[in-house]
């Protein structure tokens, strides 16, 4: 029976192949582009690291982060994330926080409703007065706050290890390995891709839109918006029809499988990780 091998492409022009080195510690993106979150990964120094390892490092971590709920334990796994991604993995600091901006912004408003509450009396260790109504707070709901924002944002930097250095396919391969249902990791595959194919047709009709001062003013702005969104809806099915037949014309007959690349686990990494969600236990248990 025949299948469909697919293998993520390298947005940089390069090929994949033995011996050829073809990471970037400086990545910059074109006007106008759209970027996937794949880009990271191939450039990633650390994605020769077995995708299995990987996966089951940040799912372990993230699992840590919650079940122990320490401060000290979130913070130690925020910097060891960090380290890995942006040390090890050579991905720069300003395109780590870019790629944190939107997890943060929701950390933030998610978590900052459990610090300030609402009252008609002057209660709590801190209010204000905004005439027919006072915003209060304590020192123990601050503290909750921001040890619940510690937390979210430690399980957080623990996916985005594992995102910003394996490719999506090597993630499904895993998936798959550990037989989760393949309809899931279909369709989380052709979801992925879709994503961005759609994000980069939305920028190119944005920045056509933009050329002919559709953004002027309030009111053509809002019928632009209109048009781009229209339109975006017809070419969506013209791409789902297109991504379709290049599958088929590969010989797709329901089965999704990925090209992988034969990469070891070394006796270093275990011990390494080992060692570290060791500290985290002994951090656990000398902190609670």
């Amino acid at each position: 029976m025949s299948t469909i091998a697919l293998k993520g492409e390298h947005w940089d022009g390069h090929t994949h192949g033995d011996g050829i080195n073809h990471r970037h510690h400086k990545i910059r993106h074109k006007h106008g582009e759209g970027s996937s979150i794949d880009f990271y990964a191939y450039a990633s120094n650390i994605r020769d690291w077995n995708p299995a390892f990987k996966v089951s490092l940040s799912m372990l971590t993230l699992v840590l982060s919650i079940v122990l709920n320490n401060p000290y334990v979130s913070l130690a796994v925020i910097v060891a994330m960090g380290y890995l991604t942006i040390i090890e993995g050579g991905l720069s600091i300003q395109a780590y926080l870019s790629i944190l901006m939107i997890p943060i912004s929701f950390i933030l408003l998610g978590t900052i409703t459990i610090g300030i509450d609402f009252s008609t009396q002057p209660i709590g260790q801190y209010n204000l007065h905004l005439g027919f109504f006072y915003v209060f707070t304590s020192l123990a709901k601050l503290k909750i706050m921001f040890f619940l924002m510690l937390k979210v944002f430690a399980a957080i930097s623990a996916m985005e290890m594992m995102s910003l250095s394996t490719p999506s396919s090597e993630i499904i391969s895993v998936m798959q390995r550990v037989h989760v249902p393949k309809l899931f990791t279909e369709l989380m595959n052709l979801i992925y891709r879709y994503i961005f194919i759609l994000i980069d047709v939305n920028i190119k009709m944005r920045n056509s839109a933009n050329s002919r001062l559709g953004f002027c003013d309030i009111k053509t702005s809002w019928y632009t918006f209109g048009k781009i969104a229209s339109n975006l809806l017809i070419v969506s099915f013209k791409k789902a029809n297109a991504y379709y037949d290049a599958m088929e014309a590969r010989c797709y007959d329901g089965d999704l499988i990925f090209l992988e690349e034969d990469k070891k686990v070394t006796t270093l990494q275990i011990a390494k990780a080992a060692v570290f969600v060791s500290f985290l236990m002994l951090l656990w248990g000398f902190t609670r």
